[in-house]
């Protein structure tokens, strides 16, 4: 694939442009990790090229794992460069943390008229980091937001447990789960300790032309499925820009990519792979595959009505 590299300093945003070799003026914004030159992204981005589009692959940095005030406005910034480049319309999407970050972004910036949100909150949380750390491999950061806009962090989340505690909880719900992680307990926890203030919660009756949202009642990382239900009620309470579709399956876990992308990473042996990485995976495995192809076929439709 024909790749041009973007790096902070220079450019304003981190980032790998995969030229779609058909030629034409969408883009999909694709979140599709921590680096945007990484394994996953340059499948997420084949992917993308199959239904036509250019992509543009952004993360914090190279291999950066961490999520502490990351501007929005370098979102902002890379898009006025695919403009400048003979992109005309623009998509985003994300799963997990950065299905989060998707949804923030198409609230504050008006040129995304084609918005995915794979299991993501409706909130925004605080700042977390991951490496080492007396023991840890992540841990939240204090008085940090994940997201910031305009130079500005924004209101978020704080984690009711702080380090270690914080990575103490993970592991001790990670235990004798059957899944590589689970997290459920943290987020539980924190909303249970205070009510969300409307300042941390994402304005996503703001976001412009197509929205769909998605998430798994059976997500170990936290509660995909309750977040997807309150982003539908929020939208049915308040005028908003939008058409959506907002889908919380039964079964699908925390992995709700389309099933054809994960076909790209992992040509053979995907099911196989998957229930060693989430017990919801191993105890449905035909549950959850109906779910990322029904995934698939949701978000192709989406793109071929939006281009």
């Amino acid at each position: 694939m024909k790749k041009q590299f973007f790096e902070l300093g220079r450019d304003g945003f981190w980032g790998t442009y995969y030229e779609n070799p058909e030629k034409t003026d969408a883009v999909m914004i694709g979140l599709f990790g921590d680096d945007s030159n990484s394994y996953m992204a340059k499948c997420g981005a084949k992917w993308c090229h199959r239904q036509g589009l250019n992509v543009l692959a952004m993360s914090p940095g190279k291999k950066d794992y961490s999520h502490v005030n990351y501007p929005l406005d370098r979102v902002e910034t890379a898009i006025q460069w695919l403009k400048e480049h003979g992109n005309h319309k623009f998509a985003i999407m994300g799963m997990s943390t950065v299905g989060m970050q998707a949804l923030a972004a198409a609230a504050y910036i008006p040129d995304i008229t084609l918005t995915f949100g794979l299991t993501a909150s409706d909130f925004v949380w605080q700042g977390f980091e991951k490496g080492k750390k007396d023991g840890c491999g992540e841990w939240p950061v204090p008085g940090a937001s994940t997201l910031s806009w305009r130079g500005e962090p924004l209101p978020y989340m704080p984690f009711v447990y702080q380090h270690p505690q914080y990575w103490q909880k993970i592991q001790e719900e990670t235990k004798d789960s059957g899944d590589f992680e689970r997290s459920t307990v943290i987020f539980r926890d924190s909303e249970a300790a205070r009510e969300h203030t409307e300042e941390e919660m994402i304005p996503i009756e703001r976001i412009h032309g197509r929205l769909i949202l998605i998430g798994a009642d059976d997500d170990g990382l936290w509660e995909a499925g309750k977040y997807v239900r309150r982003m539908e009620q929020r939208l049915k309470e308040r005028p908003h820009e939008c058409v959506y579709d907002a889908v919380a399956y039964e079964h699908g876990t925390h992995f709700v990519l389309p099933e054809s992308m994960l076909r790209i990473a992992l040509p053979v042996g995907l099911k196989f792979v998957l229930r060693f990485v989430f017990k919801a995976a191993k105890e449905y495995p035909n549950e959850c595959e109906a779910t990322r192809k029904d995934i698939d076929r949701r978000l192709s439709e989406a793109i071929r009505e939006w281009k």
